[in-house]
């Protein structure tokens, strides 16, 4: 089968989101052919470029949602204004009101979303009309309609204008030309599935194929993108009051109609699922498959178990430096662990770019700063005597490092694994630390006890003394260490591999196939019939029923096939 991969800020660029699992994905099914339709985020993302994708996938198109629209921009007739203007302002007024239970602004704003790509794909796109005078004058009365909130109220005219531009580059997936109607280059027509990577802007391509071809959608989300626009600080005007309301509106809005246009949405998690819910997603059609990681890079470390621990008195934590992660709670926390240990040690390992997202430009790098200062404060430099020189408990490393080369080796190089962060959403650190059999401590944030799964200490997140008292518990107890690594290594074999989400996609790709197949004519390069183009699992006979997993059995395919006909034919008739 042809599938149509829709993704934002991620694969096939060689940075972002969701990569390493999208190139598993399409290297795990190799029976089928993908094309990927790629959103990039910024420009640093399109100066890295891509990585080499496999020979299953047949093609990759691109597009920006940054920086000025490119192409020609048309000046819209007088009747094309009047469309714009009634669509535009169905979307601006369901992202301004509230919406009640019966669903009419959700209705409204899948109105106004599919008359503006109606208008795009009629008048050549939107980009013009997106940052006109028009779009502003709308915009403005939508936020002054009955039962409009404060927020919206208070939007001045910069406001406004953050707005539409930021819509303009939102929307920009309506005016692409990936929905050819057939010929050479048939696009998104001429694929049998999409599957998208966020209920955000990477889903608007699916929600077109399904509207005009029928093409079944498929959403799955890691990193549910309505969240990540709430914890995102945004500088300059886009970060007003109005802006931010606003804007979280029409996430909101998309992620809505993209739930509830999805055959099937696959959250990575219980926590990524309840947010899904809240944005509407119907519980019937959700379905948990955990994000597979390479657990062959922890082998070795894995296997070995509790041998293989550097230093029985080290904590150790990986990750990236940034507000989220709560470093400074594990400092203090690790003072307190000093007071009962005073031999104890803190390996605090930042991740570089190829094993993590570290990046020396980031403006985490301040927060880095930050508790550099704060460890040199809480402990400074101390000898064993007065002829040796000092030493810090504390040490800020890099892996890559020659104290820790890769990945495993940071994981191995304590005999504790800490987790203290107060945002999470799947904590892959923490499962990498599984999968090397470590004993771990963390904070209840996110999706931490799901994946923990009682096999290893759990405290609540902003809390020092408890994260502290926990890590003295393990520190003390070699014999509990032992156990609960070797009981969270199975578990994260169990759950959490590549292969098991391969697989879990592979029934979830044939079962979509299955249930809802794409009635269309396939024809060869000359024109002619091509036999055999869809899946034997388009044709399977009977009629499915919405909410069922399974198939009604045709009562001639129970009884058998009436004399002098074969079970071939009624099978032809049935599809």
């Amino acid at each position: 089968m042809r599938v149509g991969l829709l993704t934002e800020g991620g694969y096939p660029y060689a940075t972002g989101e969701a990569r390493v699992w999208c190139d598993r994905l399409v290297r795990g099914l190799d029976q089928h052919d993908f094309e990927v339709y790629a959103l990039s985020r910024d420009a640093r993302q399109e100066a890295v470029g891509w990585e080499e994708p496999p020979g299953q996938v047949r093609r990759v198109r691109t597009a920006p949602l940054w920086g000025e629209p490119t192409g020609r921009r048309r000046a819209y007739g007088r009747r094309q204004r009047r469309r714009f203007t009634e669509h535009f302002g169905d979307l601006a007024v369901a992202i301004s009101v509230p919406g009640g239970p019966d669903g009419t602004q959700a209705d409204r704003f899948a109105s106004g979303l599919h008359g503006l790509a109606d208008l795009a794909r009629d008048s050549g796109g939107l980009s013009a009309a997106l940052r006109s005078e028009d779009a502003v004058r709308t915009l403005e009365r939508a936020c002054h309609t009955p039962g409009a909130p404060r927020a919206a109220h208070r939007a001045r005219v910069t406001d406004l204008l953050a707005v539409t531009e930021a819509l303009e580059r939102a929307l920009r997936p309506l005016s692409l030309d990936w929905y050819g109607g057939g010929g050479r280059d048939p696009g998104l027509s001429g694929v049998d599935l999409c599957h998208a990577t966020s209920g955000g802007a990477a889903a608007l391509p699916g929600l077109l194929a399904k509207r005009r071809f029928g093409t079944p959608l498929l959403v799955t989300e890691y990193g549910v993108r309505l969240r990540e626009h709430y914890l995102r600080r945004p500088a300059g005007r886009d970060g007003s009051g109005p802006v931010r309301a606003l804007l979280a509106a029409f996430q909101g809005r998309l992620a809505a109609e993209a739930y509830a246009q999805a055959v099937l949405i696959t959250p990575g998690n219980t926590h990524a699922r309840r947010w899904q819910e809240r944005c509407g997603a119907s519980p019937e059609r959700l379905r948990t498959v955990y994000p597979g990681m390479d657990a062959a890079c922890f082998a070795e470390v894995g296997e070995a178990g509790a041998a293989s621990c550097g230093d029985d008195r080290t904590l150790v934590w990986v990750g990236r430096l940034e507000p989220a992660k709560d470093v400074v709670a594990l400092l203090h926390a690790f003072a307190e662990v000093r007071r009962w240990q005073p031999d104890a040690r803190l390996r605090v390992i930042e991740t570089r770019p190829g094993s993590g997202a570290w990046r020396g430009d980031d403006p985490a790098d301040g927060y880095a700063a930050h508790c550099r200062a704060l460890a040199e404060h809480l402990f400074p430099d101390e000898a064993a005597n007065a002829h040796t020189p000092g030493d810090n408990p504390v040490s800020f490393e890099h892996v890559g490092d020659p104290e820790a080369p890769t990945l495993a080796d940071a994981y191995a190089a304590g005999a504790v694994v800490v987790l203290s962060s107060v945002v999470e959403g799947f904590p892959v650190g923490l499962v990498e630390a599984m999968f090397c059999g470590r004993a771990t401590v963390s904070t209840d944030a996110g999706a931490v006890c799901e994946a923990i799964g009682g096999t290893g200490l759990v405290v609540p997140p902003r809390n020092p003394r408890a994260l502290a008292d926990a890590c003295l518990a393990l520190l003390r107890d070699p014999e509990r260490r032992a156990r609960l690594g070797a009981a969270a290594r199975a578990r994260a074999l169990e759950l959490f591999t590549a292969e098991q989400n391969v697989v879990a996609f592979r029934g979830i790709y044939l079962e979509l196939m299955s249930h809802c197949p794409v009635r269309r004519e396939e024809v060869g390069a000359g024109g002619a019939p091509l036999p055999f183009a869809r899946p034997a699992e388009a044709h399977i006979p009977g009629r499915w029923t919405a909410g069922q997993g399974l198939a009604h059995t045709p009562r001639w395919a129970e009884a058998g096939p009436p004399p002098g006909r074969t079970m071939a034919a009624l099978s032809e008739e049935g599809a």
